[in-house]
């Protein structure tokens, strides 16, 4: 849930994931006290898993401070599995944090316009920065905003 403050900025009360056990839990009351940089994504999007999700761990490897979480959206009836989420990277492992999406509630939340979006939570739980894409002008805009967000 998002809610406009008087200053005009929008303080996340909430963003509900679920983990791969299907058990629901709000990241902003687990990660709260961190700025966030979260990855709305999909499995089956070609620019998400080639060029988005590398980024994004070379920027949870740059930035100590930055949280970096994954949200797999799903746009259909499948269940996700831990292990399909796991086919996309080179070993057997998730990089950072990934959660689960069901029923595109949180790409619906922030108002993707598709996947990958980013989106940048200030330690305070306001959100900072929403960046649609993974190509060259988003990632310089996502650079600059990370560079702000993290100094």
């Amino acid at each position: 849930m998002v809610k406009e403050n008087s200053n005009k900025t929008a303080n996340i009360e909430s963003i509900k994931v679920q983990e791969f056990d299907l058990n629901e839990i709000d990241l902003i009351k687990k990660l709260k006290g961190k700025p966030l940089l979260i990855i709305i994504y999909n499995n089956q999007c070609l620019g998400c898993t080639g060029r988005a999700i590398p980024l994004a761990y070379q920027y949870q490897q740059e930035y100590d401070n930055l949280q970096v979480i994954g949200i797999h959206t799903n746009f259909g009836t499948n269940q996700v599995t831990e292990n399909d989420i796991k086919s996309i990277f080179t070993k057997d492992e998730i990089p950072f944090p990934i959660y689960l999406d069901s029923g595109h509630k949180v790409y619906d939340q922030f108002n993707s316009e598709g996947t990958p979006q980013w989106i940048l939570i200030t330690s305070e739980g306001v959100l900072y920065r929403s960046i649609f894409g993974s190509q060259t002008g988003s990632q310089n805009r996502l650079m600059y905003a990370l560079e702000d967000l993290c100094s």
